[in-house]
């Protein structure tokens, strides 16, 4: 196997060589996120980024969100405000593992708080929120049959139940502990799916630390982290990005800091207010939401359960992975508050 070393060379001289670049070389690994790596790589004429597998991936399905990715990218990017895709490969020779490289946008990541050149307020906050669903919809309102993707192998408007069934049995085959809302839930969920809902293409993890904003005004710049992209039930993305807009609905709720930016200020733009506007500009209906809350934590409880198996059978050991023992029950706490069951 290479040294790390040896496998930094391999990477810059391959992103030279595959986009005609000069000077190339490595930059510093940006933060964010708990999947794909985000590399910078500077070179003459200015910033690229490599996305690719963390290091320590487990599962070979790293490699197919890398995959996805692009593949997604490629397909809107001339519609979507998404980072320009620019190369990928395919050749384990080269870092042993595929990866991409798409174009650097000059963005801010919003976390806990507003940039310095933002004015702190709930206009600001309300315009962050527009911006949010008016990007995601561009991605929702394509048409789907008529990009340059691999058409899916099932129904689309299957998408959400689906989910459910399929997140409900890996926590079965693979519970460290007893989470009784799992199931609860899921029951709740199975019994009130949606009839007849649209389908679309689907970030499958958007919220607001999924995107870049301009460094001085509340601007999308870029939607980024395309690695769950598929076509689905829009509204799964509507969904987390609301679940954790504005006041969250339980003490000590999971992931507090999601979005905690829109809890700085009192004022900003309801959640309904948003579905609302993402209504209106896709022309689907955005009924329902109370259903798409409580699927979208209960489904990212479900997936991220599987890292906190990964923490109690020793393959990891990190302040996410232990944080997940308070984080998911709270999630799982917080879906049965919106449907009622708490």
């Amino acid at each position: 196997m290479c040294s790390l070393e040896a496998r930094h060379e391999k990477l810059v001289e391959w992103v030279g060589r595959s986009l005609g670049l000069s000077d190339v070389r490595l930059g510093r690994r940006l933060s964010g996120g708990n999947s794909n790596v985000t590399q910078l790589v500077e070179h003459r004429e200015g910033r690229v980024i490599v996305r690719r597998p963390p290091d320590n991936a487990i599962s070979a399905s790293a490699s197919n969100g890398v995959r996805r990715e692009y593949a997604m990218l490629t397909a809107v990017s001339d519609t979507v405000r998404v980072p320009k895709p620019l190369a990928i490969c395919e050749d384990p020779g080269v870092i042993g593992q595929p990866f991409i490289v798409v174009d650097f946008v000059d963005g801010v990541s919003i976390t806990t708080s507003l940039p310095p050149a933002y004015e702190v307020s709930a206009e600001t906050l309300n315009t962050i929120g527009v911006e949010l669903i008016e990007g995601i919809a561009a991605a929702h309102r394509l048409d789907w049959r008529a990009l340059p993707l691999r058409q899916p192998s099932r129904s689309p408007q299957d998408y959400v139940i689906r989910q459910i069934e399929r997140w409900t049995a890996v926590r079965r085959k693979d519970a460290v502990r007893d989470l009784p809302l799992v199931e609860e839930l899921a029951n709740w969920l199975t019994e009130r799916v949606p009839k007849a809902r649209a389908a679309g293409v689907l970030h499958g993890d958007f919220h607001l630390d999924n995107t870049l904003f301009a460094p001085d005004r509340p601007a999308l710049a870029a939607i980024i982290d395309w690695e769950l992209a598929t076509i689905g039930d829009p509204m799964a993305d509507v969904g987390l990005l609301l679940a954790f807009w504005g006041e969250r609905l339980v003490d000590s709720p999971g992931f507090s800091f999601v979005q905690a930016v829109t809890r700085q200020v009192p004022g900003v733009v309801s959640r309904e207010e948003l579905a609302t506007r993402w209504a209106d500009a896709t022309g689907f209906a955005a009924d329902d939401l109370d259903f798409y809350l409580v699927f979208a934590l209960w489904r990212l409880a479900t997936i991220v359960e599987g890292a906190f198996v990964l923490y109690r059978g020793g393959l990891v050991d990190d302040d996410y992975s232990r944080g997940l023992e308070s984080d998911v029950p709270a999630l799982l706490e917080e879906a049965a508050v919106i449907a009622g069951l708490r």
